[in-house]
């Protein structure tokens, strides 16, 4: 169907400046024909657009035909019904069915634009335009198809790496419903044992009181008979006196009478003492009794005292284990240690003589304090004393603010000395741990030890900072001698590695919770085939002597009889803050063991002057296959200096790279 038959709308008309064109479309359009209508009449409403006109619009008036609704073109119709036809004719459960029927409407758009020459190129740029923008949509829904096959992967993963935690928290809520259950246990049979101490000492304060009241019928017994012996004395003396004076004139006869009356009385008198010997042969003194009944008194006070102890200790104790601390476990159990045989060391009967050993924190340590005071009389220990004292700097000096001197130490100027002790030293490095400890936690970077200290002293001590650190790093050279004071001296001044003191921590933590798993009946004590079968199970790559030297040590620092072994005791602490010797045996092995493993690598890498991180990987895995990869990319970067990270191929000395990793905790993970 052609242009020519179809109804049209007005058009408007515009300027344009290419009059080639004009002429030649104007000519087109004179020669058609008219276009009839659908009565048969010549419609006069076309256009005559493009005509040649100079700057101006012009639109004719369109006729109104007043015959009813217009029929549809003819050419419209044709289009309608291909239209119709063709999207008919598509299976509508096909794939790609929406494409299907786009084609077809753009062949029919394609139609139109054909037919309409006038319109053609408006119409093609518009197809154009839109035939752009839907390849860029196919092209985008083709780079988006794979996003959403990964975004599935990527939600099945999220789903099951959530399963995954859920698992892992059902096992954690039941671990500690475990341990709560246990403790739970243990405070039931504390509580029992309370109850029985109780009983026993109403059993006491009941027999307490039967033997007071016997002491007391026995004391007046006593008091009377000798108040009637001291009576009977007396006459007689009266007697005697008064026969010697009469003696010439008193009659025979009267004499003999007298004579068998006293003979009665003194028989009477004899059964009487008799009795009350038998009866009053039990009866404790007075003076007994005053010392008794101050004893009875002094028991008293003490059970308030262990009560109020054993209280105090059990609330630190259910608050440790709810805050999950890290400080040492020794500190716990020397506590309760303290708790269980705190009434022992009372008992223990001192001397008016002064207790020397309290000076050893000024006279520098125990050691120095015996050896300045053995063989020495009391009045020449006071003058070792004094001079000590007297020797003592009452201030410091400053060493400056310049980079050479450690932070900790930057001040100027005259600082007091606190002239602190050595149980005051201990407390504070104690703090300064635990406050490092749960620093590291939150953080996964560590600080090092001089920065920390130095933000420690100042949060704590604010202004008198200075003083507080120059006193410490004097006390601590006094004490070297102590394995605890030594160390932290050893990673502050950079000799060790902070990794050595928190593998001890660990070591002596990780034996007191298997000794504690051990002990079924939670008795606080095991017998030593538990004991040794507790060993072997805290630490397996140990040799059986090793073993075997523990179990000796252990049962000789604790006096066992051979039957059973107090573990909580051996976790105890003397006054100078120091572990006794079976942890200090247990820290001595671990140190030795440490050092034969850097031998075996030692030995490993023998012949070789220089060694890079492939090569020390390589000598870890031959030594120790057990060894897992996230703990070797630790030990390289400890012996090169760098993060896990940026581990480089760099090659470094050998004896500089053994010497690293023997400062540092670095153990074997497996068997030999």
């Amino acid at each position: 169907m052609s242009l020519k038959e179809l109804q049209l709308p007005p058009l408007l008309h515009y300027e344009s400046n290419s009059r080639g064109s004009q002429r030649h479309i104007t000519g087109r359009i004179s020669k058609s024909k008219s276009i009839k209508t659908k009565r048969g009449e010549t419609s006069s409403d076309f256009s005559p657009w493009p005509a040649e006109v100079t700057y101006q619009i012009v639109q004719k008036p369109r006729k109104k035909i007043h015959h009813g609704s217009l029929a549809k073109p003819h050419f419209l119709e044709q289009l309608e019904c291909h239209l119709k036809r063709e999207v008919e004719a598509l299976d509508t459960h096909g794939p790609k069915v929406q494409e299907l029927r786009l084609q077809v409407y753009q062949e029919v758009f394609g139609y139109l634009i054909e037919e309409f020459k006038t319109y053609k190129p408006i119409l093609s740029a518009i197809k154009n335009e839109y035939d752009i923008t839907l390849a860029h949509l196919r092209e985008q829904i083709r780079d988006l198809l794979p996003l959403r096959a990964k975004l599935v992967l990527v939600s099945e993963q999220c789903e099951q790496t959530i399963l995954d935690l859920k698992v892992q928290e059902r096992d954690e809520i039941r671990a500690l419903n475990q341990e709560c259950q246990h403790l739970q246990d243990v405070i039931k049979s504390m509580r029992r044992q309370q109850s029985a101490l109780q009983i026993q000492v109403d059993h006491l304060k009941e027999d307490l009181a039967t033997q007071y009241q016997l002491y007391r019928d026995e004391r007046d017994a006593r008091k009377l008979l000798i108040t009637r012996i001291s009576t009977m004395h007396s006459t007689q003396d009266t007697e005697h006196d008064d026969n010697n004076k009469e003696v010439e004139s008193e009659d025979p006869m009267v004499v003999k009478m007298a004579l068998q009356v006293c003979r009665e009385d003194l028989t009477k008198a004899q059964v009487e003492l008799n009795r009350l010997e038998a009866e009053y042969s039990d009866v404790v003194p007075r003076r007994e009794w005053d010392n008794l009944n101050r004893m009875h008194e002094e028991t008293l006070m003490k059970l308030e005292t262990l009560q109020t102890d054993f209280d105090q200790m059990k609330s630190e104790y259910d608050t440790l284990l709810e805050v999950h601390c890290q400080s040492s476990p020794a500190v716990l159990h020397s506590n309760q240690s303290v708790l269980q045989h705190g009434s022992d060391n009372k008992h223990i009967v001192t001397t008016p003589r002064p207790n020397w050993e309290q000076c050893s924190d000024i006279l520098g340590g125990s050691e120095r304090c015996r050896e300045l005071f053995e063989g020495q009389s009391s009045q020449k220990k006071l003058e070792i004393l004094l001079q000590e004292i007297n020797g003592q700097k009452e201030f410091f000096i400053g060493l400056g603010t310049s980079s050479d001197v450690p932070i900790y130490l930057q001040y100027e100027g005259k600082i007091k000395n606190l002239k602190l002790k050595k149980t005051d030293v201990i407390r504070v490095l104690k703090d300064i741990w635990r406050n490092k400890t749960t620093e590291n936690e939150k953080n996964d970077a560590s600080r090092d030890l001089q920065e920390f200290l130095h933000s420690y002293l100042v949060e704590q001590y604010t202004d008198k900072a200075g003083d507080w650190a120059y006193s410490l790093m004097e006390s601590i050279q006094n004490n070297l001698k102590d394995d605890f004071i030594c160390l932290f001296n050893d990673i502050l001044t950079g000799k060790v590695d902070e990794s050595i003191y928190h593998g001890q921590t660990q070591l002596l933590s990780h034996l007191l919770k298997v000794l504690i798993q051990s002990d079924i009946t939670q008795c606080g004590s095991l017998t030593v085939t538990e004991f040794s079968e507790a060993l072997k199970k805290a630490f397996p790559m140990k040799s059986d002597q090793g073993i075997e030297e523990l179990l000796t040590t252990a049962q000789t620092e604790f006096g066992s009889n051979g039957v059973r072994i107090a573990y909580q005791t051996l976790y105890t602490e003397d006054t100078d803050g120091r572990h006794k010797e079976f942890l200090s045996l247990v820290k001595k092995q671990a140190t030795a063991e440490r050092l034969q493993y850097i031998s075996e690598l030692r030995v490993q890498l023998e012949g070789k002057g220089e060694v890079n991180a492939e090569h020390l990987r390589t000598a870890f895995k031959s030594i120790d296959p057990s060894l897992d990869s996230e703990t070797l990319d630790w030990y390289l970067s400890v012996a090169f200096k760098t993060k896990e990270c940026e581990l480089q191929d760099q090659a470094l000395n050998t004896e500089v790279v053994l010497q690293r990793l023997s400062v540092a905790n670095v153990k074997r993970a497996g068997p030999v």
